[in-house]
């Protein structure tokens, strides 16, 4: 069997073989096909596509290219929430904490910043000394002991999906929905929790754009984690704006934590508190009414902050930056962006507005790149907001002027100003599990 025979046969349209994607990815982790080839795959599927067994098959064939977590020595029902991507989208660092606080164990793996979205264990190593790559056995005792851990996808867990995913990173192969169900399904199947909860996301910042694509997509991954023997929910998010009010690492931890003491944006509370309660309700904590109150309870007692502050201590960074998020290395510049025109804030491009935060620092142009994590954007404006020609509408934060100019240009492309109002957007659209879906 060749690759080059396979790169063929995928780009002319016909499906592989499971034994021919079993090779691909057997041989792309064992390091015998170079990343030359892999692209040229990963664009002609792209382009051409997976079938229902192909997808299927990837994923299976990707989860098993490492280890399967067994978590039978974590009590309680464990349940897993992972996010398609989005700008601005910190989330796993709300609910996880509040989810935890209300007895129900979270074991998460999550991923870097990919394309013009940013990623959980980016924000998370911006508390300085933050492990997020531990072993095993230290990840599942921190979870006996106080609830949470957040780490990165281990070398062992889907290292198949590890090489993919940053190969895709920077192809151009992101937003394809066999693709994407893959790498997320692949590495919640290998970690081995019992129920999983995806926020699946639509809309110009998301890799799904249209709310069918989306719907497709959350589809796709249900059928694959109920026909694993996995309880599945996934909800489909809005991603037409940024999620809160600020884009890049450092950033979003401070809204995080703003969030956490009951002080964060509406949208961004909103959000996080729907997604909790419906991992309250997979975890069996009651009816969703009941779950919706519980996660809300945990914000106004603190105990969702504490939890949070556990964490970052467990996993070796100081509580300090949760008592005080003045602690936060700051950026050498601050630059204010004004408003073009007077009107209203018709629409944002939020794609735009992610690479604009990457161009600043806040994310990768390439999978060796370093992160600035004081590197982002604060939106003094969101959409729906009257502004005035020469109001300040962004504040970005970075390491020189010189990349604020550059990032400028193209995050005042992606803000639409009109005289006329915008309507009201949703921020919930539908609910996907395996028996319907309901639209809202």
């Amino acid at each position: 069997m060749r690759m080059y025979d396979i790169i063929l046969k995928k780009r002319d349209g016909h499906s592989l073989t499971d034994q021919e994607i079993d090779f691909v990815v057997k041989s792309y982790t064992n390091g015998d096909t170079p990343d030359y080839q892999i692209a040229a795959l990963l664009m002609a599927i792209y382009f051409k596509g997976m079938d229902k067994r192909e997808t299927a098959t990837l994923t299976l064939a990707m989860a098993k290219s490492g280890d399967m977590f067994d978590l039978s020595s974590i009590n309680g029902i464990k349940v897993d929430k992972h996010s398609t991507g989005g700008v601005g989208d910190k989330t796993s660092l709300v609910i996880g904490p509040i989810v935890a606080a209300c007895g129900v164990p979270v074991a998460k793996m999550s991923g870097r910043g990919l394309g013009h979205t940013g990623g959980t264990v980016d924000k998370l190593e911006a508390f300085r000394n933050f492990k997020t790559s531990i072993e095993e056995k230290e990840f599942f005792d921190i979870v006996n002991q106080i609830g949470i851990s957040i780490i990165g996808q281990t070398g062992n867990i889907a290292p198949a999906d590890k090489k993919i995913y940053a190969l895709r990173d920077v192809t151009g192969t992101v937003d394809n929905v066999s693709l994407i169900a893959a790498s997320i399904m692949s590495k919640k199947l290998a970690a081995g929790s019992d129920a999983i909860l995806l926020d699946v996301k639509t809309g110009s910042g998301a890799f799904m754009k249209t709310l069918d694509e989306s719907i497709n997509l959350a589809q796709v991954m249900v059928d694959i984690g109920v026909a694993n023997g996995k309880k599945m929910t996934a909800l489909i998010t809005d991603m037409d704006r940024p999620l809160g009010y600020v884009i890049g690492n450092s950033l979003e931890l401070i809204e995080v934590i703003d969030t956490l003491s009951g002080k964060g944006p509406e949208d961004l509370t909103h959000i996080c508190l729907e997604l909790a309660a419906n991992m309250l309700f997979l975890a069996q904590k009651g009816s969703m009414d009941e779950c919706m109150e519980i996660a809300k309870q945990t914000i106004e007692n603190g105990m969702a902050l504490a939890k949070l502050r556990e964490m970052v201590v467990a996993q070796g960074s100081d509580g300090k930056y949760v008592d005080d998020t003045e602690n936060f290395e700051k950026s050498e510049v601050v630059y204010s962006v004004l408003a073009s025109m007077d009107g209203y804030i018709y629409k944002i491009d939020t794609e735009k507005c992610g690479i604009s935060s990457v161009i600043l620092g806040a994310g990768r142009n390439k999978k060796e790149d370093a992160i600035d994590f004081s590197a982002g954007i604060i939106l003094k404006k969101k959409t729906g907001d009257a502004v005035k020609l020469g109001e300040e509408i962004a504040v970005f934060h970075t390491r020189s002027e010189l990349l604020a100019k550059q990032a400028e240009s193209l995050f005042l492309e992606s803000i639409e100003i009109r005289t006329e109002k915008p309507a009201p957007e949703k921020l919930i659209y539908a609910k996907v599990t395996k028996d319907s879906v309901e639209k809202f």
